[in-house]
């Protein structure tokens, strides 16, 4: 089992609480906010936008949060953010990229290297990790969005790369390029989405034990609790006994 995508699922799954949910929105905020800054404040002609609104709108982020974000980008009232990749390696090998958006480099990437050391890792050079993984977009949709044939022909004429589904629901994969404009044709189809997010796939994983997981999931939840850090993504596997385990209540 990929233990960083489904670990992440099963948390999803247990729920948010407010304060948690509060702390996500302020992200989805800070991305929406630059994308606007950067381009257009138009979705349709901005990528970016489009994109932080779509993944914005299907973790259930309220309209008003969102229409604010943008209008703070048109007043000018946005601190200057860059946009920063870091990489590393976890305990047993495990390769892990961090993004973040930041108006302070030297302070994030104080607290992503104290992370890192803290737990076990080490942080390295941009590039020294991510020959491991795929950079792709990934749209989640619930199973009465449609049957697999049906989903899969959709996804087909939006320009995705592959389809799949399950008893969970259905997983569209794309090009990162594209993610933006597929995600957008397939809301048209089969209505608003779960999920859409660019994500980091891994092509070669690591499987760790026990306690190999358990110290990087203390990593990945130390990182991701980071103000900075709006994503992090990691290349481990692990049995699905052990990930129960380490995820039960």
């Amino acid at each position: 089992m990929a233990g960083h995508s489904a670990f992440k699922n099963i948390m999803h799954k247990k729920g948010r609480k407010d304060a948690a949910r509060a702390k996500m929105f302020a992200k989805f905020a800070r991305e929406i906010t630059v994308a606007a800054k950067q381009g257009m404040p138009d979705p349709a002609m901005n990528p970016r936008l489009r994109l932080a609104i779509a993944t914005a709108r299907a973790e259930n982020m309220p309209k008003d949060n969102i229409e604010r974000a943008i209008k703070k980008a048109q007043g000018g009232e946005s601190d200057a953010y860059e946009t920063i990749r870091y990489e590393g390696y976890a305990s047993g090998g495990v390769a892990v990229i961090v993004e973040a958006l930041t108006d302070n480099r030297n302070r994030t990437g104080g607290a992503v290297r104290a992370a890192f050391t803290k737990y076990g890792g080490n942080l390295g050079a941009t590039g020294s990790v991510a020959h491991m993984f795929e950079h792709v977009g990934e749209i989640r949709f619930k199973p009465d969005a449609g049957s697999a044939d049906a989903v899969l022909e959709a996804a087909i004429e939006a320009g995705a790369g592959d389809a799949a589904s399950d008893d969970t629901g259905h997983l569209i994969t794309c090009s990162f390029d594209s993610l933006g404009t597929v995600a957008s044709t397939l809301e048209e189809k089969l209505g608003e989405p779960e999920s859409v997010k660019a994500v980091w796939k891994p092509t070669l994983t690591a499987e760790v034990d026990e306690e190999g997981a358990e110290r990087i999931m203390k990593l990945i939840a130390a990182l991701e609790d980071d103000d900075d850090v709006q994503n992090v993504f990691a290349n481990f596997e692990v049995s699905e006994e052990v990930l129960k385990k380490l995820t039960a209540a």
